[in-house]
């Protein structure tokens, strides 16, 4: 148990009214929403919609101009320390030294956050992420699926509650996706919080409890699967009701808020 967990009725993150500007460009409009522990909440939206702004807010990278946001039952703003200690974060870029092997790198972090018995933390995530037989090999002989899983591998040690998870299968080919989705399942089975943002349709339905859809830096759906298909009534095809999928639901929300938005002007 990490030494920063709260109590675990409260929402791993909760965000309220979060809002930032870049200059005159306003990112974040007053973003609600809750993750609840040991669930996975997937943060979707198009290039430019804010994903990373949220999440550098909630990793203490960024300050926000307005609203609170709480990571573990801590302030991000008042108790960036405390928060910090909650959370590890895993980009789009494999934050891995290709110099050294899969098993030094695990070691390396396990010694700078000053665990006992570095060799066995390092031997029991290789074990847990398949890597045990390429743990021994330059990282640089690594496939990207190999190493995406070492870099959240890295992430995890110290055992924090709350794991971001910033577009995590960018630029990796389709098998390489499948093994992170694989990992980040395995993340929540045991318990894991992980806030994935991602701009993959299904990503999101593959892996997520719940979806928020950001949208010209506001939420405009937040739910289940289940719950955001029923907001398109079923398609028939020949006869055969077809179920609206996400990415149907996706692009009608985000034009109709377009739309929205242009008769307002």
């Amino acid at each position: 148990m990490h030494s920063t967990q709260q109590r675990t009725t409260d929402p791993a993150i909760r965000i309220q009214g979060l809002e930032k500007s870049y200059g005159e460009l306003a990112v974040l409009r007053g973003v609600d929403l809750e993750v609840e522990r040991g669930s996975v909440f997937a943060l979707l939206g198009s290039n430019g919609a804010g994903k990373t702004t949220v999440v550098r807010i909630l990793a203490t990278l960024l300050k926000a101009d307005g609203g609170t946001a709480v990571v573990n039952g801590f302030d991000v703003a008042t108790q960036p320390s405390n928060v910090r200690e909650s959370f590890s974060l895993t980009g789009q870029f494999a934050a891995v030294d290709e110099i050294l092997s899969g098993r030094e790198n695990l070691v390396l972090v396990a010694k700078l956050r000053h665990l006992p018995d570095p060799g066995a933390i390092a031997d029991g995530l290789l074990e847990r992420f398949s890597l045990t037989g390429a743990g021994a090999r330059k990282v640089s002989a690594y496939s990207g699926g190999m190493r995406r899983r070492l870099d959240i591998a890295m992430s995890l040690i110290g055992d924090p509650p709350v794991i971001f998870l910033d577009e995590p299968t960018t630029g990796l080919d389709p098998e390489a996706r499948v093994e992170v989705w694989e990992t980040v399942r395995g993340l929540a089975g045991r318990g894991t919080t992980v806030l994935l943002t991602t701009q993959y349709l299904e990503e999101a339905e593959q892996l997520a409890d719940r979806i928020a859809i950001l949208h010209q830096g506001r939420i405009i759906v937040n739910g289940t699967l289940a719950e955001l298909k029923q907001l398109l009534p079923p398609a028939e095809v020949e006869y055969v009701e077809k179920q609206p999928s996400l990415e149907d639901v996706f692009f009608a929300v985000v034009g109709d808020a377009n739309h929205d938005r242009q008769s307002r002007s």
